[in-house]
């Protein structure tokens, strides 16, 4: 009871702006519901003087509800798939991954931005956005106002991959009949999960591809996410490392790990079973659906969470870093992709 109190005003907000969302995505698919989503948030918010009584729950429904979605994509997906996915996508990966911590590094000495905004923004561009930063963010100590200006970062490079990626994929003429060649492009080049989804879902929107690229993309970038795992114990290493003197520094493995992606591989067995054994795959259709309609609630809440303002009000530097690692890793997808012959 508690818990419905403390959220149902977050909650009820992201779902005013995702109900309307849902159908003129329907009726504007070329832009999508989950942009839309976003773009309203961003305005709404704006005209909200007081959110404390909504934060709650706005960060539940950006965080879970997002989570929810991608569990439920697992009942689409069989888990052949899911495994060559990540077998064809993992060069690319790597190399996107790499490029990120690379400019990223080169940009602090350069620049002499700060070493721990430095290190959000490009773990944050190059695995999965604001959950990478929430990770990071305690192994390395960094504060709350460097924590809000990296995740102010990501996600404006989000939004605007989230608005670009899908004309721009039409521009340089990805396959409009597969959803495989733009969905490896999203779960490699864009930074967060919440974008990932809403620059695929857009895809299938303008192509009538149901949810095929929606389905690629979120496999390649659960893949993706798992690089938070080593490059955590890492940073982890490293500032024991410079910390000697302080015993203690201990990393909390259930912070870094993104437990949903086992419910989501776990739904994927299921659905895996299930049409092994004789059941249609369109029995699954309304979780897919669903799912659908769980990532617009939680767009929605991220655009609520997007402080317009404060974003341009901040130093330009940081800006600069995370355009750098957005172009990069934009570029190196795309090169890797060439290369494979997927592109």
């Amino acid at each position: 009871m508690n818990f419905i109190k403390k959220n149902w005003q977050g909650f009820v907000l992201c779902l005013i702006i995702a109900v309307p969302a849902w159908f003129l995505g329907k009726k504007f698919p070329i832009i999508g519901g989950p942009v839309i989503a976003i773009l309203a948030g961003m305005i709404i918010t704006l005209f909200i003087k007081d959110k404390s009584a909504f934060e709650p729950g706005i960060k539940f429904t950006s965080k879970k509800i997002l989570q929810y979605a991608v569990i439920l994509l697992g009942f689409g997906l069989n888990l052949n798939v899911i495994l060559e996915t990540g077998k064809q996508s993992l060069p690319i990966i790597l190399a996107t991954i790499s490029t990120s911590l690379i400019i990223a590094f080169v940009l602090h000495k350069v620049m002499h931005i700060p070493g721990r905004i430095s290190t959000l923004i490009g773990v944050g561009s190059s695995i999965c956005g604001g959950s990478a930063i929430a990770a990071t963010a305690p192994v390395i100590d960094a504060d709350d106002e460097e924590v809000a200006q990296a995740i102010s970062v990501i996600f404006f490079f989000n939004v605007l991959a989230a608005i670009l990626f899908p004309q721009f994929g039409s521009l340089i003429g990805f396959s409009t009949t597969s959803g495989e060649a733009f969905g490896i492009f999203a779960g490699t080049a864009v930074n967060d999960t919440s974008s990932v989804t809403a620059a695929a879902s857009t895809w299938d929107s303008m192509w009538n591809l149901g949810t095929e690229t929606l389905d690629k993309a979120v496999t390649v970038k659960l893949t993706r996410t798992l690089a938070i795992i080593p490059i955590t114990l890492v940073l982890a290493f490293i500032r024991t490392k410079k910390n000697k003197d302080q015993d203690g520094t201990k990393v909390d493995f259930k912070k870094i790990f993104p437990f949903f992606i086992l419910y989501f591989i776990l739904a994927s067995v299921i659905t895996t079973v299930a049409v092994n054994c004789g059941v249609d795959a369109s029995f699954f259709t309304p979780l897919k659906d669903l799912s659908k309609f769980f990532i617009i609630l939680a767009m929605a809440a991220i655009g609520l969470n997007t402080d317009i303002v404060k974003l341009v009000k901040t130093s330009g530097k940081p800006i600069i870093m995370g355009l750098c690692c957005w172009v990069g890793i934009t570029c190196v997808s795309l090169l890797f992709q060439h290369i494979l012959g997927i592109w």
